[in-house]
């Protein structure tokens, strides 16, 4: 029996057999008001293989019944548009974070229909197809509060067959000015050739992880144009150093706190340099040895010298396991 205020999540496994079950038991709780449900599978797509309507009927018995449900966390699932309209009808009050990534049956009008009506709104989490001027807008509204946290993961899996919009700046500009202190977490996954309609003007983003390798052009826009930046990440880069990249982002990004570099290249001198143009507000600093290339100011044993008298405290290159 479920009590008012008791928490289920469900984990389920990679097995179409699990998230029937899970289905099963949500198809169930008619008498029970959830304030947070979460739909986690460990590998995907396991409710993907089930039937889109018996999925769908399980988490409309949940969302009719709540009333009360403040977070919801649905990725890699077959909801829609239709079933996110019962979600607002009966939980619209309560709804505070919603995580729906990977979700290709839910449209951009079926997220706008949930930011116009779930005005108290504070943290959201989607796919970019589904990030549209309207959608900005409307949680930009007077009657919505102010939304605290924004992660947008912007996934290729097809390189040149997937179209990827434009967010006009005054959209991202009326977000800014309602939600002055949001956290806006961006996810790359793209290839190299799909980065055009970013970067291109002022965008508010505070966290940017690059998982696919970024190219030098790339970088240096982000220099110019993400001075809200707080943390970047870069999984990869190629082989062409990012000296000037990341001096124009030291410059620039005067909120710079975290940084990580995976396979890229940069002389000791510039990232010598960076470190110092920061200063201590850099918390974060992780840096393969590797990506650091000796020159005639620094060698990999001075460096780390270098580096911490500008942190003010002791800083290591990270080391790859030798196993």
């Amino acid at each position: 029996i479920c009590q008012e205020q008791i928490i289920p999540k469900n984990l389920v496994d990679s097995s179409k057999e699990s998230a029937e079950a899970a289905c099963d038991i949500l198809s169930q709780l008619v008498n029970c008001s959830l304030k947070t449900l979460g739909l986690i599978s460990t590998a995907r797509p396991s409710f993907m293989d089930l039937p889109k309507s018996h999925f769908i009927s399980a988490l409309t018995v949940v969302f009719v019944n709540s009333k009360s449900l403040s977070s919801l966390k649905i990725d890699d699932t077959p909801v829609d548009d239709p079933s996110l309209k019962v979600l607002v009808a009966n939980n619209s009050d309560t709804l505070k974070l919603l995580k729906m990534s990977s979700c290709p049956h839910v449209s951009p009008a079926g997220i706008l229909c949930v930011a116009d009506h779930c005005h108290g709104l504070r943290e959201l989490a989607l796919n970019y197809h589904l990030l549209s001027d309207e959608l900005l807008l409307a949680l930009s509204s007077e009657k919505h509060v102010r939304l605290e946290h924004l992660r947008i993961d912007v996934v290729s899996e097809n390189p040149g067959q997937t179209h990827f919009h434009t967010i006009q700046k005054s959209s991202w500009d009326a977000f800014i000015k309602h939600s002055p202190k949001v956290n806006l977490v961006m996810y790359f996954f793209l290839y190299e050739e799909e980065f055009d309609p970013f970067f291109r003007y002022e965008t508010p983003v505070t966290h940017l992880y690059f998982g696919r390798s970024v190219s030098k052009d790339v970088l240096g826009r982000v220099g110019m144009t993400c001075p809200r930046l707080v943390e970047l990440v870069v999984c990869a880069n190629g082989l062409r150093p990012l000296d000037e990249e990341l001096i124009r982002i030291a410059e620039r990004c005067k909120n710079l706190s975290a940084i990580g570099l995976g396979e890229c290249e940069v002389s000791c001198s510039a990232f010598v340099e960076f470190v110092k143009m920061c200063g201590g507000r850099l918390s974060q600093l992780s840096i393969m040895e590797e990506v650091l290339i000796p020159d005639q100011k620094y060698s990999l044993e001075q460096i780390h010298w270098e580096v911490s008298k500008h942190l003010g405290r002791v800083w290591f290159p990270d080391m790859m396991p030798t196993w």
